[in-house]
């Protein structure tokens, strides 16, 4: 009697669950014409700036698809989602092994995020690791699938995603960094941008250049790159820029 009681109360706890999760979903249609004028992790650093007494004054151009460089399409996703225009928001086999090392290791560090569920995440959530928070991430993930193109969600995350202090959006970063636009960027370049990503605020230089190489090997490892390029590619030095953070604003 008490382990059908018991069945029941968790079943209820679920349909609730689930029930204030759908109750709370975001109206993600209109992003299909409309491009987001902010996000939950924009207005994140925003209110961490004012904490600790600077200013926020976020930099980010919007471009469309178009006018992003291919190397730097090419280069994010093999950095951070491979399979990304063969799933369907979630990368099972992916989620699987996150899951398998976060028991093993007693926490919730391996996030196996699509390129879809880290959009979600910044669009909508806050950053903390829970599995409450990634069921829901998975959840909007699944939603922005079936509202959007795949190109439509590479296309608002490579705008929105940080890219450094007050930094948000490839122009904003191709700019900062490189002094171009992200239709000039090069494969070099491209590399270094998508290496950021995991640690887009703090990038230090060993191993951001770790970290590049690595997705030029990658690249090279799918014919992308052939030896002359990768070589070339490979011992370009990090521009220091890359690595030095601008200092904070402060409010007078």
């Amino acid at each position: 009697m008490k382990t059908v009681l018991l069945k029941s109360l968790l079943v209820t706890a679920v349909a609730a669950w689930l029930a204030y999760v759908y109750s709370t979903l975001p109206a993600v249609k209109d992003l299909r014409t409309k491009n987001p004028k902010s996000t939950a992790l924009m207005e994140l650093r925003d209110q961490e700036y004012r904490q600790k007494g600077g200013k926020s004054l976020r930099q980010q151009t919007w471009v469309p698809y178009t006018a992003i460089s291919e190397h730097l399409k090419k280069a994010v996703l093999i950095s951070e989602d491979a399979a990304f225009f063969s799933h369907t928001g979630v990368d099972v086999n992916e989620l699987q092994e996150a899951l398998k090392k976060d028991w093993e290791t007693g926490s919730f560090a391996r996030g196996g995020s699509t390129i879809t569920m880290q959009l979600a995440k910044n669009l909508y959530l806050d950053p903390a690791k829970n599995p409450l928070r990634k069921a829901k991430e998975i959840v909007i993930a699944w939603q922005l699938e079936r509202a959007l193109s795949k190109r439509r969600i590479f296309e608002i995350y490579l705008n929105v995603v940080e890219w450094g202090e007050n930094l948000y959006g490839v122009e904003a970063a191709a700019r900062r960094y490189f002094a171009k636009s992200a239709a000039a960027l090069d494969i070099h370049e491209a590399a270094t941008l998508a290496a950021m990503l995991p640690n887009p605020r703090n990038p230090r230089a060993s191993n951001l250049t770790r970290r590049r190489n690595l997705i030029l090997s990658r690249l090279a490892g799918v014919g992308y790159l052939n030896p002359e390029e990768f070589n070339r590619a490979t011992q370009t030095p990090v521009p220091k820029k890359v690595t030095t953070p601008p200092l904070l604003p402060v409010v007078n």
